[in-house]
């Protein structure tokens, strides 16, 4: 059998476990960053979700989607929201990018009835005391990928680490996260500004600071200007983080220097599941490159969200977080189920940088954690 008849069959099989969708339909308004700094990780989300609405075919066809730019700023944000909720009168909101946003947007949502299904940002803030039978997390909790991280950097006998992220909830929860599981000394704890792109004062404070290895967790345009000077500096201790310091959209443009660097991530492009093979090639296929994880997250919130329509109403509350909750879906991560606090409970692995031929990529050479589901569901009262 060809690939491409695999791919077709595992499209099909996606299809049909979707079943006929919910006559009333949904209207789903996207809120996601399609400009500045932060652009390619919304426009990677927003593809991803709208090729799973492709492939699903006659499945979606009772999804309407609305998509907006937020420009990265919360209060653009909250008046898409607004404006979402009270003039196109949605019924799911998703796709918001960053932890600030996601924490000026959510609560209000889902405070009026509104789903709100997370293709990224997941603060500590709504998965404990702050969670909602409304609000679900596909993605991970923002602390999950850099636990990874601080559980890998001890298991490689690291002994002195400098941490860094910026100052914003997603980057308090990773330095949260990677202290949760690293059994080594913190020489130094950094927050930086968010969208900051000169780090010549932060690198100085690297060269000085006696560690041996530095952990950072730099998103986007962030995560570029970083890479790339630190690249110049010559410092040379060798550098972990989570993957969205790696991520494919950020590769491109940082280069060799980024070959052999670990970072961690509860999907990689190679992971081996007729799902993820069909998005994997469907996506080269649509847009032309490979596609980042940010993707992966947007495919796996459109499934999800398309499984529900099958077997409930978006009017129905209680049926469709029940279905929602069923995850009963093909997850291009392999397995895949909520936790009580409607997080993930997912597998996390190591990547090392690769060349694909002229392309840098990530490819699994590690597990870190197997079905960890994460340090604050006991406080959510659901």
């Amino acid at each position: 059998m060809t690939m491409k008849a695999i791919l077709m069959g595992a499209v099909a099989a996606l299809a049909m476990g979707l079943g006929t969708a919910s006559a009333e339909g949904v209207k789903v308004g996207m809120i996601t960053t399609l400009s500045g700094g932060g652009a390619g990780l919304g426009v990677d989300t927003r593809d991803g979700f709208q090729l799973a609405l492709k492939q699903a075919g006659d499945a979606a066809k009772a999804v309407e989607l609305i998509i907006e730019d937020d420009q990265q700023k919360p209060d653009v944000a909250v008046q898409i929201a607004d404006k979402m909720i009270q003039s196109d009168k949605v019924d799911v909101l998703t796709g918001i990018v960053w932890s600030n946003l996601a924490m000026a947007v959510v609560p209000a949502a889902v405070a009026q009835g509104k789903f709100y299904l997370s293709t990224n940002a997941a603060p500590s803030a709504l998965a404990g005391k702050g969670c909602n039978p409304r609000y679900f997390s596909v993605s991970y909790q923002n602390d999950n990928l850099h636990e990874a991280a601080g559980a890998y950097a001890a298991s490689a006998g690291i002994g002195k680490v400098f941490i860094m992220a910026p100052n914003y909830p997603a980057g308090q929860d990773s330095l949260t996260g990677f202290k949760r599981f690293y059994d080594g000394e913190v020489v130094s704890e950094v927050y930086t500004q968010v969208g900051q792109t000169d780090y010549a004062a932060e690198i100085a404070q690297i060269r000085a600071s006696g560690a041996d290895a530095v952990f950072f967790f730099l998103p986007g345009g962030m995560g570029i200007a970083f890479l790339k000077q630190y690249a110049e500096s010559g410092v040379g201790l060798p550098l972990i983080g989570p993957a969205f310091s790696f991520s494919q959209d950020i590769l491109p443009a940082v280069g060799d220097a980024a070959l052999g660097v670990k970072n961690t991530a509860n999907w990689s492009h190679d992971l081996d599941n007729p799902a993820n093979a069909a998005f994997v090639e469907g996506f080269k296929a649509e847009y032309g490159r490979l596609p980042s994880i940010y993707a992966s997250y947007g495919y796996d919130t459109a499934n999800l969200l398309l499984s529900a329509i099958a077997k409930a109403d978006v009017a129905d509350a209680e049926a469709f977080r029940a279905a929602l909750q069923a995850a009963d879906f093909a997850s291009v991560r392999g397995k895949f189920r909520f936790g009580t606090n409607q997080h993930p409970v997912q597998d996390i692995y190591v990547r090392e940088v690769m060349k694909e031929g002229d392309a840098l990529t990530n490819r699994i050479v590690g597990t870190a954690m197997t079905d960890r589901a994460d340090a604050y569901a006991d406080q959510c009262g659901m």
